[in-house]
C-alpha cells in the first residue's frame, strides 16, 4: 500500500518540478516552498484513492471468480448426476428438447 503512496507523492513533487522548469524559475526559492508539500500531498491522496480502488476492484474479482467456481463445480456435479443416471439428453438452457 504505501509503495503507490510513495510514487503518487513523488509523481506530484516532480510535477511541481517540472513545472518550474517550464516556467524557467527558480527550484528553490522562499516563495514557492510551500508547493512542494501541497503537490506531494495531492499526489499521495491520489495515491491513496488508487490503493483503495485497486482493493475493491481485487475484492469484486475474487469474489466473481468465487461464484463462478461454485457455478462449475455445480455443474459438474450435475453432468455427473446425469451421467450416471444414463440419460442421454443434454439439459441446458441453450438446449433443445423438440
Amino acid at each position: 500500500m504505501v509503495n503507490k503512496i510513495l510514487f503518487w507523492t513523488g509523481f506530484g513533487i516532480a510535477v511541481r518540478l517540472w513545472q518550474l522548469g517550464i516556467e524557467m524559475r527558480p527550484i528553490f526559492s522562499m516563495q514557492s516552498l510551500w508547493a512542494y508539500p501541497v503537490f506531494g500531498g495531492i499526489g499521495g491522496s491520489f495515491g491513496y484513492w488508487m490503493q483503495n480502488v485497486s482493493a475493491r476492484q481485487y475484492a469484486i474479482l475474487d469474489a466473481r471468480r468465487e461464484r463462478l467456481l461454485e457455478k462449475r463445480a455445480r455443474r459438474a456435479e450435475r453432468e455427473a448426476r446425469q451421467q450416471e443416471s444414463g440419460g442421454s439428453q443434454e439439459i441446458g438452457v441453450l438446449s433443445s428438447n423438440s
